[in-house]
């Protein structure tokens, strides 16, 4: 029999996800938190608001009911949630999770209250729930890599990685999602890929903020190699495996977000280059920027482990204190002459 697989949220991701499954014919549930854009989803089989132009199969099951999310016994769980509304949803579910289950989630974020990435937010809210907190911990994993969502819709070639803990749940997910156009590579270093899910983003800010200046390919390649760096840094500060971020979900995921039109980072980052304020520009930009909230996380992290990170010190600045996109430009060109180093 075809696996069974829950989709946890609604939004870009968790349809692309659904679609993928579903062509390798696995027997797919998305639900979602909120009952009206569900009701839409089932009506129109089509999710105008986050990834229009695409249909819905009718053999995607699609419900807002928590009793029903799981009726299917899944063999694996997506949680395609926001980062920061990942600990409300998982709480509204956790009564309903299926005890055993493996987790996978495509989130790139930091919570900021916690500084906790996905899997670690997930698991602290099951494990808080749990009759047996110390019992045998739940396998999680990620899903990451340069992967727009709109470009998987259409089946253009992508590559991401696996990465979990566990080795057998990384190549379990490899198995079940890879296509003859959407290739998983697996990867232990779990630590080390959300990490740099996460950090990417604030890198494209910095980047779209370069696009809404002008400011040239030059300067946008120096960010990029610079931001790797910086991202580098921390990861290996962490724990994380510095090869890490030198592959798909490192340097290949900030290039695609950093140079894709349609991310929402570099776009938000670019009208903010163009003198937008970040409300209206975050009231502009369809779905949620991740790297917003996440800037602050990572400026939180860099000092809790004494990490130099001049550009995301940078971009903090200018979403959260008022400075100038071109005077944050001007103070990272002006820092004192040092030789290079990347970690």
């Amino acid at each position: 029999m075809a696996p069974s697989i829950t989709i946890v949220g609604n939004g870009s991701m968790a349809t692309v996800c659904a679609l993928l499954l579903e062509s390798r014919g696995c027997r797919v549930t998305i639900w979602g938190a909120s009952s009206g854009h569900v009701d839409e989803l089932i009506q129109t089989r089509e999710n105008r608001k986050y990834l229009p132009g695409y249909r819905i199969p009718e053999s995607i099951r699609l419900t807002a009911d928590a009793t029903q999310a799981f009726q299917e016994d899944p063999q694996l769980i997506v949680s395609a949630v926001p980062t920061q509304f990942m600990r409300s949803v998982w709480e509204r579910l956790v009564d309903r999770v299926p005890k055993g289950v493996a987790i996978a989630s495509v989130a790139k974020g930091i919570e900021n209250e916690t500084l906790l990435r996905p899997t670690q937010i997930i698991a602290d809210v099951l494990n808080r729930n749990s009759d047996n907190p110390d019992g045998p911990a739940r396998p999680l994993a990620t899903i990451s890599g340069p992967s727009v969502a709109d470009e998987l819709a259409r089946c253009l070639p992508a590559t991401v990685c696996a990465a979990s803990d566990d080795e057998d749940l990384a190549k379990m997910i490899q198995q079940v999602f890879t296509t003859h156009w959407f290739r998983v590579y697996t990867n232990t270093d779990l630590l080390g890929v959300e990490l740099a899910a996460a950090t990417k983003n604030v890198i494209a800010l910095a980047a779209g903020i370069l696009d809404g200046l002008q400011a040239g390919n030059n300067a946008k390649s120096a960010l990029l190699s610079r931001g790797l760096a910086e991202i580098t840094r921390l990861g290996v500060a962490m724990g994380a495996r510095q090869e890490t971020f030198f592959g798909i979900a490192g340097v290949g995921d900030l290039a695609t977000t950093c140079f894709s039109p349609t991310g929402r980072n570099r776009t938000c980052g670019e009208l903010l280059g163009k003198g937008r304020k970040l409300e209206d520009v975050l009231k502009a930009v369809p779905g949620i920027v991740e790297g917003v909230p996440t800037t602050k996380s990572v400026v939180t992290l860099a000092e809790k482990y004494r990490v130099e990170m001049p550009i995301n010190q940078a971009v903090y600045q200018v979403l959260f204190k008022g400075l100038d996109p071109i005077e944050g430009i001007s103070q990272l060109m002006s820092r004192s002459l040092k030789p290079e180093r990347v970690c």
